[in-house]
């Protein structure tokens, strides 16, 4: 249900590794305590001070498993797919002295063995507590530790700035730990092609394949975000990476500490487009900036506040907003209930709202879904969307539709070309509202679906 652009020459790479869009930064608020290095003296120093204090506790997460690869020259033979051992290697982080470890969501999923090297040699058999595909972390509880493991603090603060020197600390390639530096390069970047849920930390310090999970601390040795993704042409680093921050980091950890097997994302109920240069000039606005809300979701967190269409938010408990990702993030790194503080221009005017972030409405459930007995879209297993099974689909809460569950092979279904995902706009010029308008289909029906974005 996402829409995915294609980038030509370029990779945005997971492991670090994914594809992007160009991006933009949002501003935060940080403080001014920094100070530039005086004299040559100040400019040999050395980084070892925070990488004695960071180092031991980045990890090497390394993970096997099993999964069913189609092998297309036997297939013509009517031979099915085939097992087959893959094998994931990455970086981690540990929070916690008891041995709960922060990693990327892509190095250990579909995995089955995963084991965990600390700084020291030391080995341990790990067992994942949370895996959160949106934000890319996962976090894992490692078995047999008897006694207090080295830990980084989650610094969620937010104060970092653009020029701030950080180090990044991974085991890439697979040739033990490396520890680079850099400087923050940008905040909040959003529309990566990452998540549509994430504002990420960009750092020209050296992110290379194997430091997925690892740590980017700043000069007092704190974690302020998770290695997750390179911009490159080569797969190598080329200066332009991406960590998740630490509030979102630190938002997934509580979760899984707090027995929570999935990461509840609250919204504020409201959906909109950033202001563009000719929306700024039409609006008087001295630059383009805010999200002009354009649906407002009826008795939701948003119009409870009083937020109106044609509002532009500008600011979320102070952090800048600019477009529908940034205000994802920062509204889903709350807790359900949780109040913020919402600034909006309107009328030519500022104005704070005060709002109480809520659950999705809805149930989550695919395992609700029917199967269409019968008609040209027999085998497809489809369920009506709602905004909180839309939500952890990864699509737009405010969708209306059936969505496909999943289609069995040789079914009527499946010769249609229906997929998984599809999204069932509407049969023969009526919009489609509930299973039952699809049961009995006629050969000859046209439907209109969205598929990853594209209406079809």
């Amino acid at each position: 249900m996402k829409t995915h652009s294609l980038v030509l020459a370029v990779a945005l790479t997971l492991a670090a590794c994914g594809q992007p869009n160009d991006t933009r930064a949002q501003d935060g608020v940080f403080s001014e305590n920094r100070v530039v290095p005086g004299d040559a003296l100040a400019m040999k120093s050395s980084f070892a001070p925070v990488v004695r204090t960071a180092a031991p506790a980045v990890v090497n997460v390394s993970a096997r498993g099993v999964q069913q690869v189609q092998d297309p020259f036997w297939s013509m033979f009517g031979q099915g797919p085939r097992a087959q051992q893959v094998g994931s290697v990455g970086s981690g982080v540990i929070v916690r002295a008891d041995g709960v470890v922060v990693t990327n969501y892509h190095v250990i999923n579909g995995m089955q063995q995963i084991k965990v090297v600390l700084n020291d040699r030391r080995e341990f058999d790990a067992r994942v507590v949370l895996a959160d595909e949106r934000s890319d972390i996962a976090v894992l509880q490692l078995e047999g530790v008897n006694e207090r493991l080295p830990t980084l603090n989650i610094d969620d603060r937010e104060e970092q700035q653009i020029g701030d020197l950080v180090l990044a600390i991974g085991n890439p390639f697979g040739v033990g730990q490396t520890v680079t530096n850099g400087i923050i390069s940008a905040l909040n970047r959003t529309e990566t092609g990452i998540s549509d849920s994430g504002s990420f930390i960009q750092t020209d310090a050296a992110i290379n394949p194997g430091n997925s999970g690892g740590a980017l601390v700043d000069m007092d040795g704190d974690l302020i975000g998770i290695n997750t993704a390179i911009f490159s042409r080569s797969g190598s680093s080329s200066g332009v990476g991406f960590a998740v921050p630490a509030s979102m980091v630190k938002r997934v950890v509580d979760s899984a500490v707090g027995g929570a097997t999935v990461v509840v994302r609250p919204w504020l109920g409201v959906k909109g487009e950033g202001v563009s240069a000719e929306i700024a000039r039409s609006l008087g606005l001295d630059r383009p900036q805010g999200l002009v809300v354009t649906e407002v979701w009826p008795n939701g967190p948003g119009a409870r506040a009083g937020l109106r269409e044609g509002d532009i938010i500008t600011a979320v408990d102070g952090a800048e907003i600019n477009d529908q990702g940034g205000l994802n993030f920062r509204v889903g790194t709350r807790e359900p209930d949780e109040a913020v503080k919402v600034t909006v221009l309107r009328d030519g005017r500022t104005q704070t709202l005060n709002a109480r972030v809520q659950r999705l409405p809805g149930d989550a459930d695919i395992d609700r879904a029917t199967i269409v007995r019968s008609g040209a879209l027999a085998g497809a297993q489809v369920l009506v969307l709602n905004p909180a099974l839309a939500d952890s689909l990864g699509g737009d809460p405010f969708a209306s539709g059936v969505i496909v569950g999943r289609v069995q092979r040789g079914s009527y279904a499946n010769r249609v070309g229906l997929q998984g995902g599809d999204v069932i706009l509407s049969v023969n010029g009526r919009a489609v509202t509930s299973v039952q308008q699809l049961a009995d289909i006629g050969r000859g029906s046209e439907l209109v679906i969205n598929r990853r974005g594209q209406r079809i």
